[in-house]
C-alpha cells in the first residue's frame, strides 16, 4: 500500500480517529494478530470462534501503528498504538479497500469461475506483466475478507491489479466487485462447484455472471468460447465481450501437442498465429491461458510477446506442478478439486506419454451437498473408463469413488485407505519407475499429506 496518514485511513473506513497522531503515516494492512510487524494497521476481525480485539495489547506492543476496532476500552488508551473505531471492523476493512482502490485508480480485472481461477490469475500476471506493473491475489485470497487485503497490497507504483473472486453462496460476487469496481473480467467457467449452496448450473452461471454484469460499458469481458453459458452471460453485460477457448473463440487455442512437462499449441488472435508452448500439462490448462492472452490482446500487448510470456508462466502451488521423486512423476494437483476438475486432472493424467502406469490418488470433493454421493460414483465411472492402472483414494467419502471404479472395472486396481500415511506406503511397494501418479481432492482432502508421507525416510 502507498503511504497514508492514519487520518485518511479513519475516513476511507468510516472510523473516528480516537487516540494517535493522524499525520502517522502507513503502508500495510493486517488481520493476522500471529504476523504484525512494526508500522502495520491492525483490522480487529470477529469471527464465530474468535475475536480478535483479545489480541489488541499484544497487537500494539508488536509495533502495530493503528488498530481498527468496533469498540474501545478504556486500558487500550494507554498501548503505544493509534486507535481507530469503527462500528463493524469486517464492513471497515472492506470499505477501506473500496475506497483505496479509488485513491490509486488503478486497472482492475476481475478473475471468477468455477474452476481455473488461480491458474488463470496466474496466466493473466505473466501475461499483463509484459506491459504493466502487476499486483495479483496471492494464493488464494479470495473471499471477502482476502479480496481487501489483496486491493490494500497495492504499491505505489502498481497500475494493475489481477483479482480472483470465490464464492460458494448467492450474492457473494456482488459484494466483490462493489469492493473492486472492476474495468474488465475473466469468467472461467461455469461448472458444479459450491452446487450445495448455488442449487443448479444456472444459479452458479447467474451469481459468476454477476461478475460481467458490474464491468461498465467501456470494459470488457473475457468468456470461455467452450462454455455453454456464455452466450447466457453476454446477454446480461454491457461491456465488450471477447470469446476464448481451445479450438474457438475470438482468441483461440490450436494444434495442441504434448511436450515432456508441458504443451506446444498455436494461439490463433483472430487471424494473427503465434506458436508457443507451456511447461504445464492439460488441454484445460491451454483453455486457461487462452484466457489470459485475450485479456492481454485486449490491452495491446502483442502476440509475440504473450507467447513469450507463457512460455514462462509459474503457477501457484498445488495447481498441477510436476514432480519427479525416484523414478516417479507425480502431478500434484492436490490444491482443490470439484467434478469438473477432477476430470480435467484424470484426463491430462491419461493424456501424457511416456510408457510406465497411471494412477489415480483421489481425496473427497467438498461443497456438493446431496449431489455428493452421485457425483463421487459419477466419477469413479468415468475413472474406470480411462486407461489407468490403479484408482486409490483416502477417507471415507472418497471411497465411494473406488467403489464404482471397481464396480464398472473389476480388472482395475482400486483401494480405500483411511489415512494418507496408509496410502503412501501403499504406493511406496506399488508404483515402479516410470509411473504417472495424479494427486487430488478438495483442499479438506489435504491430498499432498500422501506426498509428504511417500518422501518421509
Amino acid at each position: 500500500m502507498k503511504a497514508l496518514p492514519l487520518a485518511t485511513i479513519a475516513e476511507l473506513c468510516g472510523g473516528t480517529l480516537r487516540a494517535g497522531d493522524g499525520a502517522r503515516t502507513v503502508t500495510s494492512v493486517n488481520t493476522d494478530s500471529r504476523k504484525i510487524t512494526p508500522g502495520e494497521v491492525f483490522v480487529a476481525l470477529v469471527g464465530e470462534k474468535f475475536d480478535a480485539h483479545d489480541f489488541i495489547p499484544q497487537v500494539a506492543q508488536s509495533g502495530a501503528a493503528a488498530v481498527i476496532v468496533s469498540r474501545v476500552e478504556e486500558a487500550w488508551r494507554t498501548l503505544p498504538c493509534a486507535i481507530i473505531e469503527a462500528g463493524d471492523t469486517l464492513l471497515a476493512l472492506q470499505k477501506l479497500a473500496q475506497g483505496y482502490r479509488r485513491l490509486h485508480n488503478p486497472l482492475v480485472i476481475g478473475i471468477t469461475g468455477s474452476n481455473g481461477k488461480t491458474s488463470t490469475k496466474d496466466f493473466a500476471r505473466a501475461v499483463l506483466s509484459r506491459k504493466f506493473k502487476v499486483c495479483a491475489t496471492i494464493g488464494n485470497l479470495n473471499n471477502h475478507i482476502g479480496l481487501p487485503l489483496s486491493i490494500l497490497r497495492l504499491g505505489e507504483h502498481d497500475d494493475c491489479c489481477i483479482l480472483e473472486m470465490g464464492m460458494n453462496h448467492h450474492g457473494e460476487i456482488k459484494v466483490l466487485a462493489d469492493i473492486a469496481q472492476p474495468d474488465a473480467g475473466i469468467i472461467t467457467n461455469i461448472g458444479v462447484a459450491h452446487i450445495e449452496h448455488m442449487g443448479s448450473r444456472e444459479g452458479i452461471a447467474k451469481e459468476k455472471g454477476t461478475l460481467a454484469s458490474a464491468v461498465p460499458a467501456d470494459g470488457w469481458v473475457v468468456l470461455n468460447a467452450n462454455d455453454d453459458f456464455t452466450a447466457t452471460i453476454t446477454s446480461d453485460t454491457k461491456a465488450q465481450v471477447v470469446t476464448a477457448g481451445v479450438g474457438c473463440g475470438d482468441v483461440s487455442a490450436l494444434d495442441l501437442k504434448r511436450e515432456a512437462d508441458g504443451t506446444s499449441f498455436t494461439l490463433d488472435f483472430s487471424g494473427e498465429k503465434v506458436t508457443t508452448y507451456m511447461p504445464i500439462p492439460g488441454e484445460h490448462m491451454v483453455g486457461n491461458a487462452a484466457l489470459a492472452a485475450a485479456a492481454g490482446w485486449k490491452y495491446g500487448i502483442a502476440p509475440a510477446e504473450i507467447a513469450a510470456a507463457l512460455r514462462e508462466v509459474k503457477l501457484t502451488g498445488g495447481r498441477l506442478e510436476t514432480k519427479h521423486i525416484g523414478g516417479v512423476t507425480f502431478l500434484d494437483d492436490s490444491y482443490n478439486a470439484n467434478p469438473d476438475s477432477m476430470r480435467a486432472g484424470l484426463r491430462t493424467l491419461t493424456s501424457l506419454g511416456g510408457a510406465g502406469r497411471r494412477v489415480a490418488v483421489l481425496g473427497r470433493m467438498g461443497e456438493l451437498g446431496e449431489h455428493a454421493v452421485p457425483e463421487h460414483r459419477a466419477l469413479g465411472q468415468f475413472a474406470a473408463g480411462l486407461n489407468l492402472a490403479a484408482v486409490f483414494t483416502v477417507g471415507d467419502e472418497a471411497a465411494l469413488i473406488t467403489d464404482a471404479a471397481h464396480a464398472t472395472n473389476t480388472s482395475l486396481a482400486t483401494q480405500n485407505f483411511t489415512s494418507h500415511n496408509e496410502c503412501a506406503a501403499h504406493l511406496r511397494s506399488f508404483l515402479k519407475d516410470g509411473d504417472i501418479v495424479l494427486l487430488k481432492g478438495s483442499r479438506s482432502a489435504g491430498m499432498e499429506k500422501v506426498l509428504s508421507h511417500y518422501q518421509a525416510p
